[in-house]
């Protein structure tokens, strides 16, 4: 089975590659499907599945040619896909989110998720360009933390601007347009019972203009001389540091 097998059998499933990604899976309430673990040393989780799970045992080779890796990973979960979340429950029950408009890397979505995990953000929404959370490499890159952060999929994100609105958002999208505000300034003027929406575009065209037009606080992250934008899933870590803060020392 070649690396494009895997992805199409994992259609309505999502793959988790290593042990505590595969571990994470489970913490986080995912159902397995079936496991591929080392025939020669069988991973510590195997013994956890349930009777009813089927768990294969392979040798190095056959988990390199299986995966398309450069290593042969100890333990390979195939999990049903969590139920897709609807923005209209996500957005009342949420304090913080995070929205992406035509990030499509998984690996920066995979970091993304990461780091909003990591500062308190309750949810993800993605628009309809932007890369699966639940991708093979996004869970590598996030290391299993994009399970424990809902998202929900949105055809645009301006078109969810209503909502937010109505449950309380302040909407700040980041942008290296050199009359945003400084993005320190603008976060110290929130407090912990802030709610806030963090916008982030495409590494190569930024947000669109219907998205910067119905931001409340367009933001940009100072930097050195001749620089104008970090990659965006380092962005999002800054944004979420220097926004979210004040209510993480809450």
């Amino acid at each position: 089975m070649t690396p494009a097998d895997l992805e199409r059998v994992s259609a309505g499933h999502f793959v988790a590659e290593g042990d505590l990604v595969v571990e994470r899976a489970l913490a986080a309430g995912c159902e397995p499907v079936a496991l591929l673990t080392d025939a020669e040393a069988p991973a510590a989780v195997a013994g956890e599945m349930p009777p009813s799970v089927p768990v294969f045992a392979a040798r190095a080779e056959a988990r390199r040619i299986l995966t398309g890796l450069g290593v042969a990973l100890d333990v390979i979960g195939l999990f049903q896909r969590p139920p897709t979340r609807a923005v209209e429950d996500m957005v009342p029950t949420s304090h913080h989110l995070l929205l992406a408009e035509d990030v499509d890397n998984p690996t920066n979505i995979g970091a993304i998720a990461r780091s909003a995990v990591a500062f308190g953000v309750d949810g993800l929404i993605l628009d309809r360009n932007s890369a699966d959370p639940l991708a093979r490499r996004a869970l590598r890159v996030s290391m299993g933390t994009a399970l424990h952060m809902r998202h929900a999929r949105v055809q645009d994100i301006a078109s969810i601007v209503p909502l937010l609105r109505a449950n309380g958002f302040v909407l700040c999208g980041l942008t290296p347009r050199s009359t945003a505000a400084d993005i320190t300034d603008v976060g110290r003027q929130f407090s912990a019972s802030t709610r806030v929406a963090i916008v982030l575009g495409s590494e190569r065209d930024g947000l669109n203009a219907r998205t910067l037009d119905a931001l409340d606080h367009s933001v940009r992250i100072p930097m050195a001389a001749g620089i104008d934008s970090l990659n965006v899933a380092a962005a999002a870590a800054v944004a979420c540091h220097s926004l979210l803060a004040r209510t993480l020392s809450a």
